[in-house]
């Protein structure tokens, strides 16, 4: 290489560092490592006390300083877990009000007002019956909750105001025959019966590929169910429906009422 290009290459080096040092605010130097571990750390012992807002503040803050991916989904992860129990907690958040039983009120009333469903009003107040009683304080949740399913990564997200509060391996249909656009939930069963062409698999049947929970689309056939095979979870194997874990899809199924928005994207 001739002296002048050295020359020249060795100027634009000089000048790319001073420009990114520049650009660093002052007193802003890069975040160290132990500052990073120790922000973790502190949103454990905080967790471990049961304060799940505070923990999730801190995890969040954690996470914007982090680089490494493994580190990024074990706190994304934990995260979600955190955003679950306070779904079902008792503790108010900034989706949820205080709600005092008022004469002639029950449950499914009141669910219907806050476009809420019975069961989240159950777990989250600890209640395990529908037996309510004037005066009786209730946390009631007060978002629009709506689940984003993405077809190419076999991935279903449980949203509030924007943001994810859960993520779910699913499987979705092969040869892409599960319908892309938007959807709403029009009726949700409890050990749902399948209509198989030819034949009516019962429930309690290990045949009954829909699993304990159902959950059906303004689409005719088509809705959210669980499986019979979970370990064929992430896979396109449907007839066009979304497949989940039971114990996931009963949790959905908590907390999304009849009405909740159902975007699939390919």
């Amino acid at each position: 290489m001739k002296r002048t290009h050295v020359i020249i290459l060795i100027g634009v080096v000089v000048a790319l560092i001073l420009l990114v040092v520049a650009l660093i605010p002052k007193g802003k130097g890069p975040v160290r490592l132990d500052t990073r571990v120790s922000v973790v750390k502190e949103a454990r012992q905080i967790l471990d006390r049961g304060n799940l807002a505070e923990a999730r503040v801190l995890y969040k803050k954690a996470m914007a300083e982090l680089t490494d991916v493994d580190e990024l989904i074990k706190i994304q992860n934990t995260i979600e877990g955190i955003n679950i129990k306070i779904i079902f907690s008792p503790s108010l958040d900034e989706c949820s009000t205080l709600y005092i039983v008022k004469p002639k009120d029950v449950l499914s009333r009141i669910a219907k007002r806050f476009s809420t469903t019975v069961n989240l009003i159950k777990r989250a107040n600890n209640l395990s019956s529908d037996i309510i009683h004037l005066g009786q304080k209730l946390k009631v949740n007060t978002c629009i909750f709506s689940v984003v399913v993405d077809k190419s990564q076999n991935l279903l997200f449980l949203k509030r105001k924007g943001e994810v509060m859960k993520t779910y391996i699913v499987s979705t249909g092969k040869d892409n025959k599960t319908p892309i656009g938007t959807f709403k939930i029009v009726n949700k069963l409890v050990k749902p019966t399948w209509y198989k062409t030819g034949a009516v698999i019962s429930p309690d049947s290990p045949d009954n590929i829909l699993g304990s929970r159902w959950m059906g689309f303004d689409l005719k056939g088509y809705g959210i169910h669980g499986t019979t095979e979970p370990q064929r979870l992430g896979e396109q194997i449907t007839l066009g429906c979304v497949r989940m874990k039971n114990e996931e899809i009963q949790e959905l199924f908590d907390i999304i009422p009849v009405g909740t928005e159902i975007i699939i994207i390919d």
